[in-house]
């Protein structure tokens, strides 16, 4: 489909080529997708959302996010207005409308407005009000191809990271006021990237990605007070396809400064490499050889459709 819609006679065109987004039962353009400034999403970050992209204009692995988008959904006692086959048909409907080849994919569950009686019972006054917007824009990288050709720089943060306890990592969520601090702190040092310790005093994850280091040729991630990232799930599959040892684990703070080779996962930019941390060189300032192996493999396998759900543009 084109990105400007033909109207019909009297009607103006409709321009989808910034994004497409559903919102209220209706598909609109992504600039006019809006919130109400009383929805609960809002006023205190109650909210869920997952994020999945589109590549050669090809979902990838949109079954492992939708699946965890209805587990994060039911996590906070909210409830979808359609069934998976109809999540998946909105989506489709974004990308279809956008004509983009190379997207970037949301799926968002606000808590919405309560009715004059939310004081009585929480949550259950919202049994119904709970509101879905779905949004596909143009591919956002957090960290710039040409800076993954050299590797970018990464602060161990002094922020710990909010305890698993009071918000759980597991279910994706906006509560951000740990991560944004970290963001700072990249900002003063003149960094590209932060990574936050748990309050047990292991390694968490980045604001947006998880966190991988490589110690003596073996891939190790976080086992706990992280978000179980789909892009995360892909590098332990394509060790296990390139036999690499990889496994999660507890990693403290001095064991992450002295780890061989340090990257990011995400579904905003895949493999990502990092070689700095503070103020220690990586691979002599380039991607280690277990990252860049597993950073090709990884785009690589889109190219040969390796969990791909083809979007039917024409549909």
């Amino acid at each position: 489909m084109a990105a400007v819609e033909k109207p019909h006679t009297g009607e103006p065109a409709v321009d989808w080529s910034k994004g497409a987004a559903w919102v209220v039962g209706a598909f609109v353009p992504a600039a006019d997708a809006k919130v109400s400034v009383f929805d609960w999403g809002f006023v205190r970050s109650d909210v869920t959302y997952d994020v999945v992209h589109v590549w050669h204009g090809a979902f990838f692995r949109l079954e492992d996010h939708l699946s965890r988008f209805e587990n994060s959904v039911k996590g906070l006692r909210m409830a979808l207005p359609v069934d998976r086959d109809g999540l998946r048909d909105i989506l489709m409907g974004c990308v279809r409308r956008s004509g983009l080849r190379e997207a970037y994919v949301a799926m968002v569950m606000t808590r919405g407005i309560p009715d004059p009686s939310w004081p009585k019972r929480l949550p259950s006054n919202f049994k119904g009000n709970n509101q879905l917007i779905c949004y596909a824009i143009p591919f956002v990288w957090i960290m710039k191809p040409e800076m993954q050709e050299t590797g970018g720089r990464m602060i161990v943060s002094e922020v710990p990271r909010i305890a698993r306890h009071s918000v759980d990592p597991t279910i994706k969520n906006y509560h951000w006021g740990d991560f944004t601090n970290a963001l700072f702190e990249v900002e003063d040092n003149d960094a590209d990237h932060a990574v936050l310790i748990g309050p047990d005093g292991y390694v968490a994850e980045c604001p947006g990605a998880n966190v991988f280091a490589v110690f003596g040729g073996s891939v190790v991630s976080p086992v706990h007070g992280a978000l179980e990232g789909v892009t995360r799930k892909s590098v332990h599959e394509l060790c296990d396809l390139l036999g690499i040892p990889n496994r999660n684990d507890h990693i403290t703070r001095d064991q992450l400064l002295d780890a061989d080779e340090i990257f990011m996962a995400s579904t905003a930019g895949g493999i990502m490499p990092i070689s700095q941390v503070n103020e220690r060189i990586l691979s002599n300032g380039r991607p280690g050889p277990i990252t860049k192996r597993l950073h090709e493999t990884y785009w690589a396998k889109h190219d040969e459709g390796w969990h791909t759900t083809p979007v039917d543009y024409d549909g």
